[in-house]
């Protein structure tokens, strides 16, 4: 593996005593699609097309029968060079085929589909500014969440920027599997096996001596399994016990005393919110895992993300700073929950993946992993330091923790 930028010391900013993070990922929502209207948010309700007429956003249910192309590609055709008005250009497919009419992805989701985070925002914090690190899909988008890159190496300016063919990506893909990179200049015409030498958030864990779990719907290859293709965690022992399925598991897991130190939450296909995927649980799911904290001896010393791995290619229209030819992308929600944290607040200070990153390495004296992380804005402005511990108060959603601990990996759950 080629050297690459040695891990650095960073200034500690002030944070409160958390000694749990809980990262939760979900799947493919811009901020105006889910968060449409929210109050003291920036969202907005109408978008441009192509030819510069104003589309209005129309309510489209969380389980809607369409999903919208999230490529790079898309992302170029919807940025439209900074003009925003390409997403009637974008593509999507319909199930049944033929189904969809209309501008679909100027869309939001109406707030009773998503309650539960309204629910959370209202009591917590909303970031208003959070945006994707990538401009690309999920696979590329897991590996920033854990690396503040998708480079192939460190150092490398070359950087995975698809989804890879057939459900692949991870170390354990097939001997075929290749993900298409994208160079300084925003060509992809190279490709590589899915399964990166990289440094990682969790190999500075490792090296502090601090626990933890990467919570996923299976074992193998797949778009939204991260740690599997971080090859030199996916060598070691740690990742037949560390890397935890289903993840309900996480429920058991703080019921029993068993939280690490920074836990990374991946849904069920059907808990994902993900179009075409999803029957609509995903709100109740976030849910679940926030209430089997408040329920705990860990709320007094846990902080939970909640984010969203990209926009789904859903209308957003917000400008996204262009770092590169591969950052950033659109905005995708944030909450911050925790005892600690600032109530009813929307943070409108600029946000991206390595902002999680960056206050896990506050939170736990780590040095920067010098990618994105380095970079970005901490999270510190949503928390009241020097604020005591509030109580928790039992987020309402439509099904409880009993549900998803029914649920097997992504296949039906039972009908109640």
């Amino acid at each position: 593996m080629p050297p690459g930028p040695q891990p650095t010391q960073r200034q500690r900013h002030p944070l409160p005593p958390i000694q749990h993070v809980i990262v939760i990922v979900q799947e493919n929502r811009s901020l105006d699609n889910l968060f449409q209207g929210f109050p003291g948010a920036n969202t907005q309700n109408y978008g441009l097309n192509s030819s510069g007429q104003q589309v209005p956003l129309v309510p489209e249910p969380l389980t809607a029968p369409y999903d919208i192309d999230h490529s790079h590609a898309t992302f170029t055709t919807e940025y439209a060079g900074g003009a925003l008005n390409g997403w009637n250009l974008a593509p999507v497919t319909c199930k049944p085929v033929g189904s969809c009419a209309g501008d679909t992805p100027y869309a939001y989701v109406p707030q009773s589909d998503v309650q539960p985070y309204w629910d959370l925002a209202s009591q917590y914090v909303l970031a208003d500014a959070m945006f994707q690190s990538n401009e690309g899909p999920s696979f590329p988008a897991h590996q920033y969440l854990l690396s503040g890159t998708s480079t192939i190496h460190n150092g490398a300016l070359l950087r995975a920027a698809e989804n890879p063919k057939d459900n692949q990506g991870g170390c354990d893909s097939g001997p075929k599997a290749r993900v298409m990179l994208i160079n300084d200049k925003g060509v992809e015409s190279a490709s590589i096996f899915p399964c990166f030498d990289r440094l990682s958030i969790l190999d500075e864990l490792d090296n502090a001596g601090l626990s933890w779990k990467y919570y996923q719907a299976g074992r193998g290859a797949g778009y939204w399994r991260g740690v599997d293709a971080l090859k030199q965690i996916w060598e070691k022992p740690e990742f037949k016990t560390n890397v935890i399925a289903p993840p309900s598991r996480i429920l058991t897991d703080i019921a029993n005393g068993q939280l690490a130190a920074v836990s990374f939450v991946t849904p069920t296909a059907l808990a994902s919110d993900h179009a075409l995927l999803t029957n609509g649980s995903g709100p109740s799911w976030v849910a679940s895992v926030v209430n089997a904290v408040g329920a705990s001896k860990y709320w007094s010393s846990t902080a939970v993300i909640i984010t969203f791995d990209d926009w789904g290619g859903w209308y957003d229209h917000a400008a996204p700073q262009q770092f590169n030819s591969y950052e950033l992308g659109f905005r995708v929600p944030l909450l911050v929950v925790s005892p600690y944290a600032k109530s009813g607040y929307v943070a409108h200070q600029q946000y991206e993946f390595g902002s999680i990153l960056k206050t896990i390495e506050e939170i736990y004296g780590l040095p920067s992993m010098g990618t994105t992380d380095e970079r970005s804005t901490d999270l510190s402005d949503a928390f009241n330091p020097s604020g005591e511990a509030r109580p928790f108060h039992k987020i309402r959603a439509k099904y409880g923790a009993a549900y998803f601990l029914r649920q097997r990996n992504g296949g039906p759950p039972d009908d109640d």
